[in-house]
């Protein structure tokens, strides 16, 4: 059997190798026969070529040249410059052979010229004024700049007007051809005169159409039209599903939205469709995205513009646009106009600091006269959106013209979650990814940062070629959007490292032992943006009405970082900037505001910290009397020693341990509450907690070892924001 197989193989093989010499054999005679239909066909074109009397490769030539002619004409035509380019150099060699067939003219002196009629050498004159054009009989030699020029043909001046100069020529050359020639024309004058209006003209040109980016030469006198922007259906649409943590807003707008779709459901008890929606909240809570929702959900036509784009250079065109804006909206009605940054236009006028503005009171006036005017725009709904809702005009924020005020606030625990959710949409997550817990970490994010977080997140994961987000990337991207950048080319010493870890030591120990604070997340000492070292607490919930107590277990804490330094070190570092300033704040509120001085009782003194407008006032003046204030110094200045004395009590009862946790943050420089409860043991809980709220995470503690400004725990951005119910 083995021998039999071997000779079928050695058959098939000899087979094989038969039919690819076959095949070969077959290519070789195509490829003969093929070469020579080539050469007879080459030998019959060449004997053509002969009988016609050209060379074999001359039409070929002939046929070369001129495609490379064509090629180059038409990418001559196709870019401008380059047929300049070949135009110019054309031009420039047509001149250099011209003026080498010319004979050469010769400017001579007056001297030269007298000699020559003298010796009866001038042939021809023409006369133009003092200038002499001449031609002589017989050649003759000049010495210009050194050199000998032999010419024949020459020009002169002469020194002044000579009547007797003709008749001289005449006399003593009586075969010369004498002319005279007119003036010539001052081109040069003529376009000196012309070119400041010429450029008058250009200029003006210019400006016109970039007022309008250019478009053609009819729309340069357009720039009293509209500028919105009317949004079709073949856009990506934005709908209220996409936006989470407004729903009082959403719900608002949604009847809006059916108005227009359904009037009849609502006027058929008499009511009237509203004129205005005024979106007011804080930058990157969501007005924007939605005007963009109703406009994705509004099956009604929905332009949009922004509100400096009435703004202009010349009085009256932002008056024009609103006009021709609302004409659109007539036209396309039933339909919404949305007005973005409306403070831009819609300022106070003729108040404050420099009087008024006419170009932007002129656009005011027409938008109210448009809004609530003579002529009724029915079916025009206008929405606007602004986050300085306390420099509009009131006569603008008045029922008739803006119906509704729609508060778009910063997210609660709940709306932070969704915004978390619907943001993730489309990014792939691990299973371990907990939205509760990281919007319970995130308190005073406004919606346009937890996008940012979430995007972030994503790009980190990428960075380490993860293929889903985990959670540790939130929390990486949550630090980078809350405090900044990890800060790896900052070196510190020994000491700074030591410093900064019994600071934060400190904030954890004593918020650790106050029964009903805070719970804690973790504890860094890696620098982070304006940061040596944070300490992260979590809350259960977004509360409104805060107790005393709260506000006073707070300001211990924040004061923790001070006091673990004193004990520790015996002396104090500039590390506790923040706090400091950051309590003193909170203790201002408390004795200013909410009344929490049994000294001062419930009496508001002065004004909430907020933006001098230069269009109502100058400055606020001062209500407190001079006593006053140092009573109001006094009990700010108790509230902050008492806190600093509850501190340092609790850090020198737990000293020892306030050590073991500065020992752990240096040797792993991130502790999770999980690893201080191994240091620290048990929490104290504090009776008045519900159970159920045990270790849910949530607020972020200003406390740092920095010099940088402190962060607010409500908002996260200020530090004289509160919360209040």
């Amino acid at each position: 059997m083995p021998e039999n197989n071997e000779k079928k193989r050695d058959e098939r093989e000899h087979r094989d190798e038969r039919k690819r010499r076959d095949g070969r054999e077959r290519h070789d005679e195509r490829e003969h026969r093929d070469e020579r239909k080539r050469r007879d066909e080459r030998k019959r074109r060449d004997g053509r070529e002969r009988h016609d009397g050209r060379r074999p490769d001359q039409k070929q030539r002939k046929g070369e040249e001129l495609q490379r002619g064509l090629a180059m004409t038409q990418r001559a035509g196709r870019n401008p410059f380059i047929a300049w380019i070949i135009f110019l150099f054309i031009a420039i060699m047509a001149w250099q052979l011209y003026s080498q067939n010319r004979p050469q003219t010769v400017e001579i002196s007056y001297s030269q010229l007298m000699r020559e009629v003298r010796a009866s050498n001038v042939a021809a004159v023409a006369l133009e004024g003092k200038l002499v054009h001449g031609q002589l009989s017989s050649p003759s030699v000049a010495v210009i700049d050194g050199e000998s020029i032999e010419y024949t043909e020459f020009t002169a001046w002469l020194l002044v007007e000579d009547p007797d100069f003709v008749s001289t020529v005449e006399d003593l050359n009586p075969d010369a051809d004498l002319t005279g020639l007119p003036p010539a024309t001052n081109w040069g004058g003529i376009l000196f005169s012309i070119l400041p209006l010429a450029v008058i003209v250009v200029f003006w040109v210019f400006i016109m159409r970039t007022m309008r980016g250019g478009g053609g030469a009819g729309r340069a006198f357009s720039f009293g039209k509209s500028t919105a922007r009317l949004l079709t259906e073949d856009r990506p649409n934005v709908t209220f599903d996409d936006v989470a943590g407004l729903p009082e807003a959403k719900v608002e707008l949604q009847e809006i939205v059916e108005f227009l779709q359904a009037p009849k459901k609502f006027t058929r008890l008499g009511g009237k469709i509203p004129k205005g929606a005024l979106l007011i909240g804080p930058p990157g809570t969501g007005k924007t995205l939605l005007a963009r929702a109703v406009a994705g959900e509004a099956e009604v036509p929905f332009l949009s513009i922004s509100g400096s784009d009435f703004v202009e250079m010349f009085v009256g065109v932002g008056a024009s646009r609103v006009r021709d804006l609302f004409e659109q909206g007539k036209t396309n009605a039933p339909c919404i106009i949305f007005i973005d940054e409306l403070d831009a236009v819609g300022r106070m006028r003729g108040a404050g600091l420099g009087g008024g503005h006419d170009e932007r009171e002129q656009t005011l006036n027409q938008l109210l006269v448009e809004m609530d005017g003579f002529e009724s725009n029915e079916g025009v709904i206008l929405l606007a959106a602004t986050n300085r809702p306390d420099v509009l005009d009131t006569a603008l924020l008045r029922p008739g013209r803006f119906d509704r005020q729609i508060i778009v606030d910063l997210p609660d625990l709940k709306g932070r979650q969704g915004i978390l959710e619907v943001s993730a949409k489309k990014v792939v997550l691990a299973d371990e990814v907990d939205f509760e817990t990281l919007a319970r970490s995130t308190p005073g994010l406004s919606g346009a940062d937890i996008a940012n977080l979430v995007n972030e997140a994503a790009l980190h994961a990428a960075r380490v070629n993860r293929d889903s987000v985990k959670m540790v990337d939130f929390e990486e991207a949550k630090d980078k959007v809350m405090l900044g950048i990890e800060r790896k080319s900052k070196v510190l010493s020994k000491k700074e490292l030591r410093t900064t870890a019994y600071h934060e030591a400190g904030h954890t120990l004593v918020g650790w032992f106050i029964p009903g604070s805070t719970y804690l997340h973790k504890v860094t000492i890696v620098p982070r943006g304006h940061t040596l070292g944070t300490t992260h607490y979590l809350q259960p919930d977004d509360s409104n009405v805060l107790p005393k107590q709260h506000w006073l277990d707070d300001l211990t804490g924040l004061l923790g970082g001070r006091a673990a330094e004193e004990v520790a070190f015996g002396e104090v570092t500039t590390g506790a900037a923040g706090d400091i300033s950051y309590a003193t704040a909170i203790a201002r509120r408390m004795v200013c505001h909410w009344g929490m001085s049994e000294k001062l009782g419930p009496v508001s003194f002065g004004h909430a910290k907020r933006q001098v407008f230069l269009g109502r006032e100058m400055a606020y003046p001062d209500e407190i009397s001079e006593k006053t204030a140092e009573l109001i110094d006094s009990e700010i200045r108790r509230f902050v020693d008492e806190s600093l004395d509850r501190a340092r009590s609790l850090v020198r009862e737990h000293e020892t341990q306030l050590h073991a946790l500065a020992t752990a943050l240096l040797e792993r420089e991130t502790l999770t509450s999980d690893d201080v409860e191994e240091i620290l043991g048990k929490r104290p809980v504090n009776p008045d907690e519900e159970e159920d709220d045990a270790g849910i995470a949530g607020h972020q503690s200003p406390g740092t070892a920095d010099t940088a400004a402190p962060i607010d725990p409500a908002t996260a951005t200020k530090p004289d924001t509160e919360t209040e119910g």
